[in-house]
């Protein structure tokens, strides 16, 4: 189901799991996406071209029966639902409500409003968040769950939910009429989860737009704690309306902070479902050396005793598969004896994926002198990034240059599967965004699952799981300059000067680096770990959140 874009839909499917592996009582909210996100081409040169990511719901989802009904621009909006069950180790499942608009009754332009992911203009994007938020509250009503204690918004784009609670606590009046107890009840069942550290990355929609698609005494009652010049921040009325908030990261926290002063902002850093993460050659190795790892990812710090002869042999059939593949889609037959290093992410200049060619002659220089080196790129550009389809260039264009002397291949359509293939099949997870950006990122935890390492800025959650030759390297230092000559300078030493004689001429202490980053990684940075801090964190952290409810049924959840 191409429903996502990124790290960011991925986690909350990740976060859905574990949900189902701990037999939490959870139930997810999304918008169907009937045309995805997009397919990758890439051409000869690297230009990304796009096209429609169609797919058929019925084939793997289950249409549900009720219908509600939303308000844009003054005219009723019908939406249905999907439902996809989420089963877990522990036997219990979890359900996940997909909003669809594409209903013969609701207007031709109405009917696309949950096609694509991302799509269309600032008017597009506000009625799909009206249609998730106040749509999904009437959803969850309408399909009998009507005992829910705490409702997660994850990130701006379901902020609107606190319209759905507030309309609900009105009891028929204006909602701008509703009183200060009303306001604090809706905050008291909401918490909210900020995933970036970059302005422009927050929602925001001019009050005269508002004021057409909700009508006026809906902007009115978002006008006095929401607007900020003239303009709607949907983070701010997540804030407004959150009785807990965190970031993603310790740094992001932080970050967040400083960004939204008036509020507290706490932290919980990202993790990755494990079992779904883990390549089968790890589930095996795990299975017979620390069996309760499905059940407890915690287990996994007990990797540490586990013989490094078999971390590697584990190791050799994930970059076997992952080799084969790209000899498959590209016809490139790589060398089976190279470090191969993986970068694979959402293309945007702030990743910088082409900060390992700033120096081209260095590269080759240690190339030579060294060992071989062959790095494997995957990312989508946003269709309207230029700035990230730019990057894509720069690296094919680096390709050219470089030639057979060191092999880079940039793989198109990055997703999932690919992503599965990649993280466990590289040698080194490189990742080099621009400070302070990195929220937190999650590729590098999925590598270390799968016992790679990662060479990394300290930025998002790395700042948490580095440990210097114990789980991967650093680049450059944690301060919060930002200088890319030294960056590239301190990538360039550490490849030359550490880890390539390291992974060349002492191979079992390289697969003890491999083999202490899923102790020490893998077995903290996993949506187990994760989702339990947001239960004794957020979501118990109000009175009228009983313990007890922890572990009931998630059609009661």
């Amino acid at each position: 189901m191409p429903t996502y874009s990124g790290g960011l839909g991925v986690l909350a499917g990740d976060t859905l799991r574990a949900a189902a592996d701990l037999g939490l009582p959870m139930v997810g909210v999304t918008l169907l996406h009937r045309r995805g996100y997009f397919r990758q081409h890439l051409d000869a040169r690297g230009n990304q071209s796009e096209a429609a990511a169609t797919w058929e719901p019925a084939q793997l989802l289950e249409l549900q029966t009720p219908c509600v009904t939303v308000t844009l621009e003054g005219r009723p909006v019908r939406v249905c639902a999907w439902r996809y069950l989420v089963h877990g180790v522990s036997g219990r499942v979890v359900p996940v409500y997909f909003l669809d608009t594409a209903l013969a009754e609701n207007l031709p332009w109405d009917q696309t409003l949950t096609d694509y992911l991302y799509g269309g203009d600032p008017r597009y994007r506000l009625c799909q968040e009206v249609i998730l938020g106040m749509g999904g509250v009437a959803m969850l009503r309408a399909l009998g769950h009507t005992d829910l204690q705490t409702y997660h918004m994850n990130e701006g784009h379901s902020a609107f939910l606190t319209l759905g609670l507030l309309t609900e606590q009105s009891g028929g009046a204006e909602v701008r009429a509703i009183g200060a107890a009303a306001r604090e009840a809706v905050r008291q069942r909401c918490v909210f989860t900020t995933h970036t550290p970059v302005p422009a990355g927050h929602d925001q929609f001019p009050a005269d737009l508002v004021r057409r698609v909700l009508g006026a005494e809906m902007s009115a009652a978002l006008a006095a704690e929401c607007c900020l010049n003239g303009t709607l921040n949907m983070t701010y009325l997540a804030l407004y309306f959150a009785r807990y908030v965190n970031g993603v990261a310790m740094r992001h926290g932080e970050i967040s902070r400083d960004m939204f002063p008036n509020y507290p902002i706490n932290s919980i850093t990202n993790g990755v479902h494990a079992t779904t993460w883990a390549a089968p050659p790890f589930q095996r190795l795990y299975d017979r050396h620390i069996p309760e790892w499905r059940r407890d990812n915690l287990y996994l710090r007990y990797a540490i005793s586990i013989p490094v002869g078999e971390v590697q042999q584990a190791h050799t059939e994930c970059r076997r598969e992952l080799l084969d593949e790209v000899e498959r889609r590209q016809g490139v037959r790589l060398d089976r004896a190279a470090l191969t290093i993986g970068f694979a992410r959402r293309a945007t200049p702030y990743k910088r994926p082409d900060l390992l060619f700033t120096n081209l002659e260095r590269l080759r220089r240690i190339v030579e002198q060294v060992g071989p080196i062959q790095v494997l790129y995957a990312g989508k550009a946003h269709p309207r990034d230029e700035g990230g389809k730019t990057m894509i260039r720069h690296i094919f264009e680096a390709a050219a240059t470089l030639g057979e002397r060191l092999r880079v291949v940039y793989l198109s359509e990055y997703d999932m599967a690919l992503a599965k293939l990649l993280c466990a099949g590289v040698d080194l997870w490189l990742n080099t965004p621009r400070k302070p950006q990195e929220a937190s990122g999650t590729s590098g935890m999925k590598a270390a699952l799968n016992g790679v390492p990662s060479l990394s800025i300290l930025d998002g959650w790395w700042i948490e799981g580095h440990c210097e030759g114990v789980t991967g390297w650093a680049i450059g230092d944690d301060g919060p300059r930002d200088d890319a000559v030294e960056e590239a300078t301190s990538l360039y030493d550490k490849l030359e000067y550490v880890i390539l004689p390291m992974f060349f001429r002492r191979p079992l202490a390289y697969a003890a680096v491999m083999r202490g980053v899923i102790a020490l990684n893998a077995s903290f940075f996993n949506a187990q770990r994760m989702l339990g801090q947001y239960v004794r964190n957020a979501y118990l952290s109000s009175s009228n959140v009983p313990e007890a409810e922890i572990g009931q049924h998630p059609e009661r959840g």
